[in-house]
């Protein structure tokens, strides 16, 4: 099998490997990006404290609130078919961060009127989360577009290593308008986020394929191709089963059960908690930016292997915490700063490694698809890993999670990834087929 590249345009001129710093069309689409994550980390504090501190609601009115911001993902099936048969996608990533904008400014307006509900912040978790579904299945196109084939890596490591610094600084800073501000109030500054990126994407202009409105295929039937698309090719195939099968084991051991283990079992304060998950985001960033460099010493292939494995087995060291404080708050930030490494070098080489190969007329119901099948089963693995933790205790758990996510490589090895050493290059026994 060939690896297939996206075409490139003769309209517009495309940037080296190496000069995505001077790119301003990347810079621009970065900035934005980088300001919404931000804005993100806020809004997963302050809702949260909306309706506990707020309105005083339950631990499992909170936890619906957290599903109902994954649920329309279950829909990315259709909504991606949709997108993929809509003319520009940047206009649609415009909507939907004003959409999301729109939405979540109405938090403090009815907190101001004294009138805001559980149900409203419901409504907002629910439509901004469609709206991020839709933002999402028009980004994979919109990148494919963005940065040429070779700088996909490239450019992949600096996005991601925003959101790294974001989840480093974000909760921090979230905590403090939180305190200073109030939990609704401080939701306006994710909303001005997402007008900022509506903005910087507004004014980041690609040259996209031309697309009019017409009857052409059912949306079903559009769905179905993305999805066939997925199951067929092994590079998009593999790279399912092995994502599909870490969001389960991870989410068995989710940061809810991680933070009841280190609370209860390891005994440490809340704010050698906090100490070590910012730990655990340094490594992300750290992640971010090394995984070009990985992926050219090693091959895109094996770092995506590798970042399959460094991911989840570090759970394990976790599970075996013990001895003295300094000991268990040690094995804890290690932990956590081994896996947010890994779970980078995994996304960035691997969502590169996508991107190559999905032609630019399913790129949308492709990621559609990807992400319903992907982000779906992490409900699930939440509520399994709740049940098994009850059972078996929170120390088994955390050990099932680390060993089943490893397994997750399995997929990769009887694949051709592990042979792939750089975008546009498929192993030899997979151009043969």
């Amino acid at each position: 099998m060939k690896v297939r590249r996206p075409l490139r345009s003769p309209l517009l001129p495309r940037p080296a490997p190496d000069s995505l710093w001077r790119d301003r069309r990347f810079v621009r689409f970065w900035c934005g990006q980088s300001v919404s994550q931000f804005g993100d980390r806020i809004t997963e504090l302050a809702l949260p404290l909306l309706a506990v501190g707020v309105l005083h609601g339950s631990a499992n009115q909170v936890a619906l609130l957290t599903a109902l911001v994954w649920t329309p993902n279950l829909l990315g099936l259709f909504l991606g078919a949709w997108v993929d048969h809509r003319p520009g996608k940047r206009q649609l990533m415009l909507l939907a961060d004003l959409f999301r904008a729109a939405v979540l400014l109405t938090l403090p307006v009815a907190y101001a009127l004294g009138t805001v509900t559980l149900g409203q912040l419901y409504a907002v978790a629910l439509l901004t989360g469609t709206a991020a579904v839709v933002f999402n299945t028009a980004y994979s196109s919109f990148f494919a577009h963005l940065v040429p084939p070779e700088s996909y890596v490239e450019a992949n490591s600096k996005l991601s290593a925003s959101r790294s610094v974001s989840f480093i600084a974000g909760p921090a800073v979230g905590g403090g308008l939180v305190q200073a501000l109030t939990a609704p109030v401080a939701v306006l500054a994710d909303a001005l986020s997402f007008v900022a990126s509506a903005i910087l994407v507004g004014r980041t202009r690609v040259d996209e394929p031309v697309r009019t409105v017409s009857a052409g295929p059912s949306l079903l039937r559009r769905a179905k191709e993305g999805l066939a698309f997925v199951l067929h090719e092994p590079v998009m195939r593999a790279g399912l089963l092995c994502a599909t099968t870490l969001n389960f084991f991870s989410f068995l051991a989710s940061t809810g059960l991680l933070v009841l283990f280190a609370d209860r079992v390891l005994q440490l304060s809340p704010g050698a908690i906090g100490l070590a998950f910012g730990i655990g985001a340094g490594g992300g960033l750290l992640g971010a930016v090394a995984s070009p460099a990985i992926a050219r010493r090693i091959g895109i292939g094996r770092s995506i292997v590798a970042g399959a494995v460094l991911y989840p087995a570090p759970i394990a060291l976790i599970a075996a915490a013990t001895g003295p404080t300094w000991t268990r708050l040690g094995t804890l930030g290690a932990a956590e700063f081994l896996s947010a490494f890994g779970v980078m070098l995994l996304d960035v080489n691997l969502n590169s490694l996508q991107t190559s190969v999905v032609p630019d007329g399913l790129r949308s119901r492709v990621a559609g698809a990807y992400n319903t099948v992907n982000y779906g089963v992490r409900p699930l693995g939440a509520l399994i890993g709740g049940e098994l933790a009850t059972l078996m205790g929170l120390r088994v758990t955390l050990v099932v999670a680390a060993v089943g996510g490893a397994m997750s490589a399995v997929w990769l090895v009887a694949s051709p990834i592990p042979g792939i050493r750089e975008l546009g290059r498929a192993p030899a026994e997979s151009r043969q087929e």
